[in-house]
């Protein structure tokens, strides 16, 4: 009888099981982050700037939240092995940085990774999980970037648990951002590890084609399109796939811009800016802050785009929105001019992710021109319009009834 009371005792002694926290990312996670405009270059006067033209551009009350330090903001560790901020780049420390995004209303991320150093070769978290993760409650840290460089022989899904697990332990709930590439294919194991994972590498400011690195290469926008469009199954609320920062204001032009942001919007990915927020031309900032793009991303279903078709050139996106509703996307992949003349009575769309099929010759929707915000027309009549070269039309089709 003793026995049987001292197992029962230890028993109920064990901690309960670690796990991620659950409902911080029920729609795709919004905010900017440090990497793609500034890489290395940042320091805690930027990113107070940031925090404060977050604010002033009217990307706080369109929906973004989250001001993420990307790599380098990294000092030494100390005596005891818990990370430091770089102390003249950062010279108020992470608390205070954290304090003042807060007082903005906005959440605090930072990054790190999942190896011996970063991808800039600053003291990575590899041994250091659990302090690490200890450390970044006590900053006050709403969202980790995990990175993976440097991890050579790791298991990714071991080395991702071992954070998840860290993160939780140190009991402040923290967005995970799971920056793997996809090379592990994270969409089959994450969704109980973090709250979104990417599926490609890097992303580069271009529409079309491949910046070569030395030994890797930056993807545009159409390739990162084209490598997963079989995944759409495995993203949905609190667990999204993470085609990786926008590069909207960095240097494409405006077409091929309202495009990247709408196709992110019609994937139900995470909305993360990377650009300049202090200098922002006007044609960038309505992209950005388009509240009925941002809508369809936002929507509470949480179901990726398929692709319904392709011809000449131009693909035909479909996406299922709570209340019977469908965002529509016309994407022209060319760079010449497209006529579209669209018969939705030819068309009929399955969507087994979703469970839902609409026969359009059985059935009349109104139309809502997404960037020209304005009703155009039912289903009941074929739509037509000329389509830019590196552009779309985006539309959301309401029922009748």
């Amino acid at each position: 009888m003793k026995l049987q009371i001292i197992a029962l005792t230890v028993f109920c002694a064990l901690p309960l099981l670690a796990q991620k926290f659950t409902g911080l990312a029920l729609t795709p996670p919004m905010g900017w982050n440090s990497w793609n405009k500034f890489g290395c270059d940042v320091n805690e006067e930027l990113i107070k700037d940031t925090a404060d033209a977050m604010v002033a551009s009217g990307l706080l009350d369109a929906g973004y939240q989250y001001v993420v330090i990307d790599d380098c903001w990294h000092g030494e560790r100390d005596s005891l092995g818990f990370i430091q901020a770089d102390p003249e780049r950062f010279p108020s420390g992470m608390r205070a940085l954290a304090d003042y995004i807060h007082a903005k209303g906005l959440k605090f991320g930072i990054y790190s990774d999942a190896g011996w150093k970063t991808c800039a070769g600053r003291p990575g978290s590899r041994g250091y999980e659990f302090q690490d993760a200890r450390q970044y409650a006590r900053w006050g840290v709403d969202y980790l970037k995990y990175d993976w460089c440097n991890t050579e022989h790791l298991n990714a899904r071991g080395a991702y648990l071992t954070m998840r697990d860290a993160l939780y332990a140190a009991g402040r709930p923290i967005v995970f951002s799971l920056c793997e590439w996809g090379n592990n294919q994270p969409w089959l194991w994450g969704r109980n590890i973090g709250h979104l994972w990417r599926i490609s590498g890097d992303i580069g400011v271009v529409f079309d084609g491949e910046i070569k690195h030395d030994g890797w290469s930056s993807w545009g926008v159409l390739q990162i399109i084209d490598m997963r469009q079989n995944i759409r199954q495995y993203a949905g609320p609190d667990h999204w796939n993470d085609p990786d920062m926008m590069e909207v204001g960095n240097g494409m032009s405006v077409n091929q811009d309202r495009a990247h942001f709408s196709m992110w919007c019609m994937l139900a990915a995470p909305l993360m800016a990377g650009n300049d927020l202090s200098d922002m031309t006007q044609e960038t900032v309505d992209i950005l802050t388009n509240r009925e793009a941002i809508a369809v991303d936002q929507d509470s279903l949480g179901i990726q785009a398929l692709n319904h078709s392709s011809q000449d050139s131009v693909d035909v996106w479909f996406k299922p929105l709570a209340h019977g509703d469908w965002a529509v996307c016309f994407l022209n992949r060319d760079v010449v001019a497209k006529a579209i003349n669209f018969v939705w009575a030819d068309h009929q769309v399955v969507d087994d992710v979703a469970d839902r099929k609409v026969t359009f010759a059985d059935e009349n929707y109104s139309i809502r021109d997404l960037w020209a915000k304005k009703a155009v027309g039912t289903t009941d009549k074929p739509f037509s319009a000329q389509l830019p070269g590196h552009d779309v039309i985006m539309l959301r089709l309401r029922p009748m009834n």
